[in-house]
């Protein structure tokens, strides 16, 4: 059975890029908008781990990261974010790893397949 990855990105074409990419590697892949749909994917799809941008409209990614520990404490969470200045952010070190977004997925991808390969 393929291991499920929930994309969150505000950013559409963001989403169906790294939907394209994800799937090429074997994952099934659903994605999200925002943090609400999110939250409301991880109760209903469980998936076996997430990547999340920060900036978005309505509650950033940080915030909603701090509501995924709460209700699922052990899953896998990557931020991916085009803003490397909230590597620093405290709140970010809640997350699993923090990747900084660009046309090359491989650093991505690479974090995935180690994290999921170690969960086996």
């Amino acid at each position: 059975m393929n291991k499920k990855i929930l994309v969150v990105d505000d950013e559409h074409n963001i989403r169906l890029l790294l939907k394209e990419e994800l799937t090429d590697e074997g994952y099934d892949v659903i994605m999200a908008e925002n943090g609400e749909k999110a939250l409301e994917m991880i109760a209903s799809e469980k998936p076996d781990l997430i990547t999340l941008d920060i900036k978005m409209p309505g509650e950033d990614g940080l915030s909603i990261l701090r509501r995924i520990r709460e209700i699922e404490y052990d899953l896998p969470v990557i931020i991916c974010s085009a803003y490397s200045v909230y590597k620093s952010d405290f709140s970010a070190v809640a997350a699993d790893h923090y990747v900084v977004k660009s046309s090359n997925f491989d650093e991505l991808k690479n974090k995935i397949k180690d994290i999921l390969s170690y969960e086996m």
